[in-house]
């Protein structure tokens, strides 16, 4: 099987990681998405995130009707904070019989070079790359095993959906419907 890994906090999931996780699918004739729920992002602070298992719990929420989307703890299992290619390594060993392929937004290919062995990312697992409003021009596009991905570009972020729960605003059509009732009823981000 063919599978595209979505890394993210996911703090929370919302619309626009599902609308593209669909998209890539269908494009990349992908199997499956796996969406790898991040413990401890190593360029974002601890203190920001929301429990590790309320926002798998969130994913799970947000994936239950789409049979091709499968919410995934592997990186909680790892050491902190979880490096993109260490999880790589363990996924493929832990399933051999899978290929792999990373998604990521067109932004993060300018800092790409940056990441824990970025070139034994591209050469052993390749890119799934969805287009995002201002990226910067990146020399990785080019690199044989990274595809762009023509996918709508929704500019929504977890930071936004947080300031309206933190302010009493609504959050409908951000975030599924399951997704927006657990979190007035944990009283998340509040």
């Amino acid at each position: 099987m063919l599978i595209g890994l979505f890394f993210g906090s996911f703090n929370p999931i919302h619309i626009g990681h599902l609308i593209l996780a669909n998209t890539i699918a269908e494009k990349a004739d992908l199997n499956q998405v796996w969406f790898i729920v991040s413990p401890q992002n190593p360029f974002k602070k601890a203190s920001s995130l929301l429990h590790e298992f309320d926002r798998l719990d969130m994913v799970r929420l947000a994936i239950a009707d789409n049979p091709k989307f499968i919410a995934s703890d592997i990186e909680f299992h790892l050491p902190k904070p979880s490096y993109t290619i260490d999880t790589l390594h363990h996924i493929q060993q832990k399933f051999p019989q899978h290929t792999f392929k990373l998604i990521i937004g067109e932004d993060n290919l300018k800092e790409f070079p940056k990441w824990k062995n970025y070139e034994q990312i591209l050469e052993q697992y390749g890119l799934l790359v969805y287009r995002r409003l201002h990226a910067q021009a990146s020399e990785i596009a080019k690199h044989p095993n990274v595809k762009l991905i023509d996918a709508p570009m929704i500019d929504i972020s977890a930071t936004f959906i947080r300031e309206c729960v933190r302010q009493h605003q609504s959050i409908k059509y951000l975030v599924h419907e399951d997704v927006a009732t657990l979190i007035r009823h944990k009283k998340f981000y509040l």
